[in-house]
């Protein structure tokens, strides 16, 4: 977040840019909105409207200069979503042969105030790859996901580091802390997922590793829908499929003989019967019938919100019994 009291101090010192002598020779260049009059026009700051239009006058001159350089971090400090004013900042950076570190570090800085803004996590992205160095990237996201657990950006940021650069090492150790604090994070069991998918693969011994590590967070939170979804993530990758993985099937079958109606394992139990009734397998446990019943249930009692899904579902179900669809 950014500093309040920093920026009324900023405030009270600033000279506009009209005003400094070291710019009289840049005649400001005004927002052209066209001939129409906007409806409602933007009330910009007379700071704001005094900086964009010396920005302006520069990108009009290609002006590659350090009071350029710094003209544009005034910039990007009053909107740091503007990608036209970053693209020339990085040019400038080029031209005058910056040191790259020194950015990062404003780089970093202008993160932590604009923490879900794409375009700061961009500029990083840009300067990593020039200096073909992210040992730092791990540290700051995981300063900002402390922040805030679910920040997009920081997240993007941190896989594509990870790919890019091999930072697997220790990222499930990271992982497992994430969901020790927050098991509902769902952002963690996407980073999961995401690490194994692009390390060991979900061979057979992976998939019941990762299978008993989920249902043991799932007995913890039955109503975690994320770890339902990371457990039907594994599953896709089984060759037994849903209903013969011995493991699962007798997990769920407990839960719910138990008195657990939580839709996402009931929703599981479905799935194993629409497994079944496509396949043609004639497994009593895991019927058509069953299946029609639970999605009943679903509509009416468990998972009321999405009763018009259950309904759709059962239908598509009888059809798949009938021949009428494809499985």
């Amino acid at each position: 977040m950014s500093d309040s009291s920093s920026e009324e101090n900023e405030d009270t010192t600033w000279v506009f840019y009209r005003d400094r002598p070291e710019w009289k020779d840049i005649e400001p260049l005004s927002q052209d909105d066209g001939v129409d009059v906007p409806v409602v026009e933007i009330a910009y700051s007379e700071k704001f409207k005094d900086v964009y239009d010396y920005f302006r006058a520069v990108v009009q001159q290609n002006e590659q200069s350090e009071r350029a350089l710094q003209l544009t971090e005034d910039a990007v400090k009053l909107n740091a979503a503007n990608y036209t004013v970053w693209q020339y900042r990085r040019n400038i950076l080029k031209s005058l042969n910056k040191d790259l570190w020194e950015e990062m570090k404003f780089a970093e800085k202008m993160i932590n105030q604009n923490p879900k803004n794409y375009q700061v996590w961009h500029h990083r992205k840009v300067l990593v790859e020039e200096l073909n160095d992210a040992s730092k990237e791990l540290y700051l996201t995981e300063i900002m996901l402390a922040q805030d657990a679910k920040n997009y950006h920081a997240w993007q940021h941190r896989q594509w580091a990870i790919k890019t650069y091999k930072l697997f090492d220790d990222e499930l150790n990271y992982v497992d802390e994430l969901l020790i604090q927050d098991i509902r994070n769902n952002s963690a069991w996407n980073q999961r997922y995401f690490v194994i998918n692009n390390t060991t693969g979900f061979t057979k011994e992976v998939i019941e590793k990762e299978t008993d590590y989920t249902l043991k967070k799932i007995e913890i939170a039955k109503e975690n829908e994320s770890a339902w979804n990371y457990l039907r993530g594994i599953l896709l990758h089984d060759e037994r499929g849903l209903s013969k993985n011995t493991e699962v099937s007798k997990f769920c079958e407990n839960l719910y003989t138990s008195g657990c109606h939580s839709p996402f394992l009931i929703a599981m139990i479905v799935d194993m019967c629409d497994e079944n009734v496509s396949k043609k397998h004639n497994d009593p446990n895991f019927s058509l019938e069953r299946a029609l019943n639970l999605c009943d249930d679903l509509a009416t009692k468990y998972d009321i919100i999405r009763k018009k899904y259950w309904e759709y579902f059962a239908n598509v179900l009888k059809e798949k019994a009938e021949g009428k669809v494809s499985p």
